[in-house]
């Protein structure tokens, strides 16, 4: 079987990468954007920008990924995230999404895969993730690229509490109005 990574490059789905590399434990770390759903076509060699993408990725993967973090734009934007990655996730990874229309965190069973999931709001899924993991933001600073994937990673793997135990049907009744607010000029 295919590693994630050859998955990704062969079928061009990597967008904006920030890192995409070999950590120190011989695994793959990844930081950008996924393609969901590409964007259409205007020529043979212009798209335009994805329809559905997993933003702000932080992956660790082989075979499988092992670490998944991303931002979802809306809940039902993970039904195709789902189909389009579902033979690389396990019942063993760590799967958090930060989704910004979502009002509610909770963590649910999908395919017997868990996930828990996060309303976004002003925030990065970076400062989320240091958040959830207790990690100082000036102390990951002074690390190189890999080294902040493998320190987050790490303390998210050995110290993660899951949110409360919710079905998918009724993450789906979690769903709003997308509240994160933009940044940037007006």
């Amino acid at each position: 079987m295919a590693t994630v990574v050859e998955y990704l490059n062969e079928n061009e789905l990597k967008w904006q990468p920030s890192f995409s590399g070999e950590l120190s434990s011989g695994i793959d770390g990844y930081r950008g954007a996924l393609i969901v759903e590409e964007g259409k076509a205007l020529s043979p060699d212009r798209k335009l920008p994805p329809k559905i993408q997993a933003k702000q990725v932080i992956m660790t993967s082989n075979e499988e990924m092992k670490f998944f973090a991303c931002e979802l734009e809306s809940f039902h934007d993970f039904k195709p995230f789902f189909e389009k990655f579902d033979k690389f996730l396990t019942k063993e990874g760590l799967y958090l999404l930060f989704v910004t229309d979502l009002e509610k965190e909770g963590t649910f069973v999908y395919n017997n895969v868990t996930f828990t999931a996060y309303p976004l709001d002003e925030s990065s899924v970076w400062n989320e993730l240091l958040e959830l993991a207790d990690l100082e933001k000036g102390d990951m600073k002074k690390l190189t690229s890999e080294e902040k994937i493998e320190t987050l990673v790490e303390e998210l793997e050995d110290n993660f509490d899951a949110e409360d135990s919710k079905t998918y049907e009724e993450m789906l009744g979690f769903v709003g109005e997308s509240s994160k607010q933009l940044m940037g000029a007006v």
